[in-house]
């Protein structure tokens, strides 16, 4: 008989610092409040601490989890951390989380698939755990974008902010847990969002840095138009798989890209009858910690009963997509 693998637990953690609109409007040109507003729905966002980095929020939300669970740290058998803005190129960010949990018997390793990389790390901690009963995996999603924005670009300026979000996964009872899952990417849309240099192709150099070519860039309408293409028969794909139509979908979890785009592609996948979670509002995009995060805040309401069916729904650079359906 097959394990039933599941969420045991949630966490997540954001920086003290609130940055509202009038706040970010005093730095970034022509990012007037009512403008950010109408074209994102987004209204504020934390910003880390200058101490503060992405393994720190990590650490938070993981720790979060872990008590949500009921487990200690001595029970972590893999911690995988989602994270395209690492605390730097190498160590791993996991094993720095690693090190601050003391979770000292997981194997730790990152994983970039940018704002789908939770969903993309969820569905490998699934297979490990299955593939070895009783085991524990914690999933982290961890971004800490105000440190590679350019705040002399508005269309970018004003979507992200920084979090963490966190689940342990572990064996459920029977019945409940993951149901199916889709991955998928599409590497011919790679320009569409990227970070061009600090890597083996553009090393850091003081031409670079002149050049601004270390901070975030993103064509926004590509973005919308692939998204609105891609992820709804992409939706469509994983019902079918696990047998479900979207209206017995009770929970959808998305990634938060901003909220005009968000309401667009629930209204496109057909899942207007689902809860559908959003702390883009609050938080902006805070890149592969929107799903985790966003999940947390649910789980911690109230609002996931058992025998729900929720979507976990991710998509973001690469062009990486991701989606996991849940029976809570």
């Amino acid at each position: 008989m097959s394990t039933s693998v599941g969420i045991l637990g949630t966490g997540s953690a954001v920086p003290a610092r609130a940055v509202s609109n009038e706040d970010l409007a005093r730095r970034v040109p022509g990012a007037e409040p009512d403008w950010v507003v109408r074209k994102t729905a987004i209204r504020s966002r934390r910003f880390a601490a200058p101490e503060e980095a992405t393994s720190d929020l990590a650490a938070r939300a993981a720790a979060r989890a872990l008590a949500d669970a009921g487990l200690g740290v001595d029970r972590v058998d893999y911690l995988i951390v989602s994270t395209s803005t690492p605390d730097h190129p190498q160590p791993p960010t996991a094993c720095l989380v690693q090190d601050r949990l003391g979770a000292y018997g997981a194997a730790c390793w990152d994983v970039n698939a940018v704002c789908a990389g939770f969903v993309h790390g969820l569905v490998t901690a699934r297979a490990l755990v299955a593939d070895r009963p009783g085991a524990h995996a914690l999933v982290v999603g961890a971004d800490v974008y105000s440190r590679i924005l350019d705040f002399a670009d508005r269309r970018t300026a004003v979507l992200f902010g920084d979090g963490a979000g966190a689940a342990v996964v572990g064996a459920v009872p029977a019945g409940r847990g993951v149901v199916a899952h889709e991955l998928a990417s599409r590497g011919d849309a790679a320009e569409l969002i990227r970070v061009e240099a600090g890597g083996s192709r553009f090393p850091a150099s003081p031409e670079t840095l002149a050049e601004g070519a270390h901070f975030f860039r993103m064509i926004g309408r590509g973005v919308s138009e692939i998204v609105l293409a891609e992820v709804p028969p992409f939706v469509d794909k994983l019902l079918a798989r696990a047998g479900v139509s979207a209206e017995d979908v009770r929970h959808v979890v998305p990634h938060q890209p901003n909220g005009v785009l968000l309401g667009e592609l629930v209204r496109a996948c057909g899942l207007t009858a689902a809860t559908t979670h959003r702390t883009v509002e609050e938080y902006a995009n805070v890149g592969s910690a929107s799903v985790p995060l966003t999940l947390d805040h649910a789980n911690r309401a109230g609002l996931l009963h058992p025998g729900d069916l929720v979507l976990l729904l991710g998509f973001g650079g690469g062009m990486s997509f991701g989606a996991c359906l849940l029976r809570w």
